[in-house]
């Protein structure tokens, strides 16, 4: 089993891909021949299957070398700069806690709503 990873770890993605495009083929195949009758055996399908998801593995893992060189920079980068955040956000609560708290604002006076005009007073403008 080892030999078959260590196989398809030593193909290139091109190869991966047509080496997938054949086994679903071949297990097409062989799924239609079980269904006529013509197949008694099922080693030879659940052997293509365990390739096939061999196969996949090697590329997931690849796509994951790929993608974690980047994503290893920004997170070592802020790995580095954690214990300064801490520092400075401890430095700046000590001061706020120590100091007195704000003043509170008074809400501003509410505005009278305006006079209404009586029906008469209307009567009398027009």
């Amino acid at each position: 089993m080892k030999e078959n990873a260590d196989r398809a770890r030593g193909l290139d993605k091109a190869e991966l891909n047509k080496e997938l495009k054949e086994g679903l083929e071949q297990t097409f195949r062989l799924r239609f021949q079980m269904s006529m009758g013509q197949m008694d055996g099922l080693k030879k399908v659940r052997s293509l299957r365990k390739e096939r998801a061999r196969m996949l593995t090697v590329l997931r893992e690849r796509e994951l070398a790929a993608a974690a060189p980047a994503a290893q920079a920004p997170a070592a980068a802020a790995k580095a700069s954690a214990p300064e955040k801490k520092a400075a956000a401890a430095k700046a609560k000590a001061p706020a806690a120590k100091a007195a708290p704000a003043p509170k604002k008074e809400p501003a006076p509410k505005k009278a709503p305006a006079a209404k005009k009586s029906p008469a007073a209307k009567a009398k403008k027009g």
